[in-house]
Formats: C-alpha cells, sequence, structure tokens
C-alpha cells in the first residue's frame, strides 16, 4: 500500500529544487521506464497499475491504484508505469571526441530531441550551461524516449568551460560560413544557443568558427527550431567522419 509521505515525495520531484534536494527523479510511461530500468541507471521506486507489466519490464514492482497514479504523475493522463530513480554523478567530459555544448536552452522539448540526437549520433556528451532547463524535467526525459540514460549530461559555467577547453568551438548563427563548405575536424566543440537570442554575446566571444544552415529559396522563415539545426549540424560531423 502506497502511503501518503510517498505520494507527496514523488508529486514534489516534477519541480527541480526538489529534485536537486532529493537526488531523485521520475520517469513515466513503459517504454521510457523500461529503458532506464536495463539502463546503469538506479532505482529507488517503482509503481504499476498492472501486475503483468513486471514481466515486461523485468524487476519487482509495487501496485497501486490509478487513483494514486494519477496524484503522483505529472501527467494529465497517466500512463500505467510510474519509476522513480536516483540522479547519476555526471562522468568528466572527454575531448577527444565532438561535444554538444548549450546556451541557456530554454524548451524542454527541444532538450530532450537534442539528447536523443547525441545518442543516434554517437555524441557521448552533452555540456549545458546552468540556465538551460533540467534533463530531469518530466518533459525533457518524455522527449529523450530513454537515451538520457545513454549521454552525459554535465551542467557548467559554460563561459568558464569553453575558456578552458582546449579544443576548436564551432557555433551555430544565422550568419556564419556555410556548414557544408567547412572542413571540419575529428573532435572539436558544437555550440547551440538559446531559442529567442541565439548564443549569448559573453558566450559568442569564445566561439573559434561560426558555421551557418544555408538558406534554400524564397521563404520568409526566420531561423530553423535549434533541435533541427542540431540534427543537420550533427549530421555534417558525422559525414565528414565518414569521409
Amino acid at each position: 500500500m502506497v502511503v501518503k509521505s510517498q505520494i507527496k515525495l514523488i508529486k514534489s520531484l516534477q519541480q527541480k529544487k526538489y529534485r536537486i534536494r532529493h537526488g531523485l527523479f521520475v520517469a513515466e510511461g513503459i517504454k521510457t521506464v523500461k529503458e532506464l530500468v536495463e539502463s546503469d541507471f538506479d532505482l529507488y521506486c517503482i509503481y504499476a497499475t498492472d501486475s503483468e507489466l513486471e514481466i515486461e519490464i523485468g524487476v519487482e514492482i509495487q501496485l497501486i491504484a490509478e487513483a494514486d497514479l494519477k496524484k503522483m504523475s505529472g501527467l494529465s493522463t497517466p500512463n500505467k508505469v510510474l519509476a522513480v530513480f536516483r540522479i547519476p554523478m555526471p562522468k568528466k567530459v572527454d575531448f577527444s571526441q565532438w561535444i554538444v555544448a548549450l546556451d541557456d536552452i530554454r524548451d524542454p522539448g527541444n532538450l530532450g530531441t537534442i539528447i536523443r540526437l547525441c545518442d543516434w549520433f554517437d555524441v557521448p556528451h552533452l555540456v549545458c550551461s546552468n540556465t538551460t532547463v533540467d534533463c530531469y524535467n518530466p518533459k525533457t526525459l518524455q522527449a529523450t524516449m530513454g537515451s538520457v540514460s545513454r549521454v552525459n549530461i554535465v551542467y557548467v559555467d559554460l563561459e568558464q568551460f569553453l575558456q578552458e577547453a582546449n579544443s576548436p568551438i564551432y557555433g551555430g548563427f544565422m550568419a556564419g560560413e556555410s556548414v557544408y563548405e567547412v572542413k571540419l575536424p575529428l573532435a572539436g566543440i558544437l555550440l547551440l544557443g538559446n531559442e529567442a537570442n541565439g548564443i549569448s554575446n559573453a558566450i559568442a566571444n569564445w566561439v573559434s568558427h561560426k558555421v551557418s544552415i544555408p538558406q534554400f529559396g524564397q521563404s520568409t522563415t526566420e531561423s530553423l527550431n535549434v533541435a533541427t539545426a542540431s540534427a543537420i549540424l550533427l549530421n555534417e560531423i558525422k559525414r565528414g567522419e565518414k569521409g
């Protein structure tokens, strides 16, 4: 039987300050929970409304009523399973490979998609400014579809990180050299900026190469979504590696 204190704790984890305080985060949905259970993440507790999910997910679950799951959940329509994991300690960033760095990304869905892209393109390290949305935000986790467990995500003072990095820094800008014409190295930092304002001036000072995605046709679209831009730029980086 789930008690009120458990419900209160899990509900509080919808907020960043309580995730930090307790070192825990919530994951919901069968696919996401199953992937995280199978990862190196440390499972704290898991609840489900259907006993048959124990076989599918592969760990012992605590059965609860749908009404209790709804009290815990951050979703308007809760899924059948909810799990709580311990937030892992970030690993040391390896500069021998490409790294993605984010300056003040605010949209949880954008961050989640970028985490999935890092996973897809085998970019093991994602460095985020301290003002970037929390990667354990429930909406971000939903968007990662489990990729959060396969990418090392580090929050830093981004300006200091770039200042100390001994790597070429390629910043995504509206005005820059076409990424299709740039000879990209085998390792570096791909820097992407805020959805509305792009890379901030303070951070831009550390960019060694400004790159852009050329626009085709006469479209009046002002810019690409940051996650879409990430996909195009990472594709070019990896295509260059194959070349």
